[in-house]
């Protein structure tokens, strides 16, 4: 017989071994935790302290007991069996109603195997689980890998068109299965089950709810909203502001400029190299004067060779191996030049946080440089053998995924006590809880075809849907691309109307022909004249739409609403919506409708319905619900506008 109380404001169930625990969790929402005996213990993952509990009430009875928070009830049975319901009795999600609907496979050195099933629904649709390169926008029938990787953003946060969100809060390198039968969480080794399920009327409120519980993000600055460039690389202080400069001369819009790798002394001394940079302070200075922001790449790689490699390693700084040296990463650097076997360095300890964010400090910061490129922050180990690391906070197949969102937290704990108000770093890499950092994501190494161009924008959507309100792609694609090739410039073309429209507007990649550690040029002026005229255009219309995206942005700080979004977001009623995965609203008022395709002129485009929508660019009123063929020749990308909505789309001449 189970034994089954109130234990304060939660339900404690127990049976043999197994302990449940049940508890609200915020407004409309709940924690469950279960373990083997001694008992559910605090582990790191994603959740933050609910600000109130709420009005949660609590009844246990003979045969089991129930937990009632606002729009959502939790019920568990004498047998262990949990569901999640409506308050008016609706199903939302529930386990699989057999022993083994939680499984605890004991391991070497207290941890489990485990697993964790919920039944399947017929017509479940499901969103988010980060940003995977599948090109599929409605997970159901995905397996998909709890790990971080490069193209691969894990972010265990899911929300059904049942109107839940789940959020399985766990760091442990896993497997989610979105089966037909069944619904299967597993962990490789971990020490607890511990997910949060909320419920909401609408998918805004869902996504209100996973931001109260995991943190919002904060207000992106202004200058986030304009221009990026940047390339594979500018190898010196001089060609990098001659580009800045042309920039400036030919009158364009431009907010931001990168310095990529290679710019350092070396890997794990976090400072430029004075040969190629002899003057960063001045560099900034001129930058500033001329309306830019310089971004500057940091990689969480130490040389052996490197200044600080022996005072990390003897204080514990570095993340370890379980077996052999502690290099897990086999890379170029500049010091010796050629290939190297790297360490990293340890977010998961506080104390090597703060260590990196004083060496960032002193050498970037204090210069004026408040924008940084967190880059291979998965961790890129070499082979991806998470259990093989060893963290501060214990072995990687139990933490690892937790390597990007800490890595954020040294950038975002070390700006706001130096006093930035707004904090906005671009990462590679981040889990549930990286916005609360301002972590942009952008979709790493992709190639640069149209193939990878239509998975970003699924990509996209689904990370939007996991909470990162912030999100783009190297515009272009990162991995080849002749500027010189008819072809590749049809695709930058494109992948720039599609850029216009995403959270943040940034080119990016290694343009052939180059050289060594350098692509060729990757500047708005290198894809000869025809694609030059087009892409200025897009780069003024992105500034003419900057107050309307900055509006977009107040309502991600606020409520978490994502600024790119699923036509099914603001339709949620209306079936075909769910099918025209390879459109999006940016903001209420623009729906978005990218040319995928190369060499297409036309596209079909469906306008959702309970409203009348305008081509922005013939001014034509259509009523939604309906599918049409719209005309796009290569300068034109398929938008239109809401409503009555007005919006500086089109440039007065």
């Amino acid at each position: 017989m189970a034994q089954i109380r109130t234990d304060g404001h939660r339900i404690s169930w127990r049976r043999g071994q197994e302990i449940v625990w049940i508890e609200p969790w915020g407004a409309d929402s709940a924690r469950v935790r279960a373990a083997p005996a001694p008992g559910v213990r605090e582990l790191p993952g994603a959740l933050l302290p609910p600000e109130q509990a709420g009005k949660a009430e609590i009844a246990v009875g003979n045969h089991g007991a129930e937990l009632r928070n606002g729009k959502l009830v939790v019920t568990i049975s004498d047998t262990g069996w949990i569901r999640f319901l409506r308050a008016d009795g609706a199903v939302l999600l529930e386990e699989l109603p057999h022993l083994l609907v939680r499984d605890f496979k004991s391991l070497d050195g207290g941890a489990y195997r485990i697993q964790q099933r919920f039944r399947a629904y017929p017509g479940e649709r499901l969103y988010g689980m980060g940003q995977h390169q599948h090109g599929l926008l409605d997970q159901k029938g995905a397996v998909l890998e709890l790990r971080q990787q490069n193209t691969e953003v894990n972010i265990p946060f899911v929300v059904s068109n049942r109107r839940y969100g789940f959020l399985w809060n766990n760091p442990a390198v896993g497997v989610a299965e979105f089966a037909t039968n069944f619904t299967r969480w597993t962990c490789d080794a971990a020490q607890q089950i511990d997910y949060w399920l909320t419920a909401g009327d609408d998918y805004a409120e869902l996504l209100r709810h996973y931001a109260d519980a995991t943190g919002h993000a904060p207000m992106m600055p202004e200058w986030a909203s304009g221009f990026w460039q940047c390339k594979l690389r500018y190898r010196t202080q001089e060609e990098l502001l001659s580009v800045a400069r042309e920039y400036t001369r030919r009158g364009l819009p431009i907010s931001v400029i990168v310095v990529d790798y290679f710019h350092w002394t070396m890997m794990g001394e976090w400072r430029f190299d004075p040969a190629c940079w002899p003057d960063p302070a001045g560099m900034v200075r001129e930058l500033k004067a001329m309306g830019i922001e310089l971004m500057v790449s940091i990689w969480p790689t130490v040389n052996p060779n490197s200044d600080n490699y022996g005072r990390m390693q003897d204080a514990g700084l570095l993340a370890l191996t379980e077996r052999g040296l502690p290099a897990v990463m086999s890379f170029e650097d500049t010091r010796p030049a050629g290939r190297m076997l790297l360490s990293y360095y340890d977010p998961t300890n506080p104390e090597a946080r703060e260590f990196l964010w004083q060496q960032v400090k002193e050498h970037y910061y204090d210069l004026g440089i408040h924008i940084f490129w967190l880059d291979a922050c998965e961790p890129e180990i070499m082979p991806m053998d998470h259990d093989h690391m060893r963290y501060h906070l214990g072995n990687g197949a139990a933490v690892g995924n937790l390597y990007p969102m800490l890595h954020e937290r040294a950038f975002y704990d070390g700006m706001t006590a130096a006093g930035e108000q707004r904090v906005l770093n671009l990462c590679r890499s981040a889990w549930a809880g990286s916005q609360r950092y301002g972590a942009a994501v952008w979709s790493g190494d992709i190639p640069s075809t149209f193939e990878a161009l239509r998975a970003q924008v699924r990509a996209g959507l689904n990370i939007a849907m996991s909470g990162i309100p912030w999100w783009t792609t190297d515009i272009g694609g990162f991995h080849g691309g002749d500027v010189a090739s008819a072809d590749f410039r049809e695709l930058i073309v494109r992948w720039f109307q599609y850029g216009v429209f995403c959270p943040l507007f940034r080119l990016h990649g290694v343009r052939q022909p180059g050289t060594a550690k350098s692509g060729g040029p990757n500047e708005v002026w290198s894809f000869g004249e025809d694609a030059y005229a087009i892409i200025t255009g897009l780069m003024r219309l992105r500034e003419r739409l900057r107050p309307y995206i900055m509006a977009q942005m107040q309502l991600a700080h606020t409520h978490g609403t994502p600024p790119m979004r699923p036509l099914f977001f603001d339709f949620p009623d209306d079936e075909a919506a769910y099918a025209a995965d390879d459109q999006f609203l940016f903001g209420p008022d623009l729906l978005i409708a990218p040319v995928l395709e190369q060499g297409a002129t036309r596209r079909e485009v469906y306008l959702p319905d309970g409203d009348r929508w305008r081509d922005a660019w013939t001014d034509a009123i259509h009523v939604g619900g309906q599918w049409l063929t719209v005309e796009a020749p290569l300068h034109c990308i398929p938008v239109f506008v809401r409503g009555d909505a007005e919006l500086p789309l089109r440039e007065e001449m």
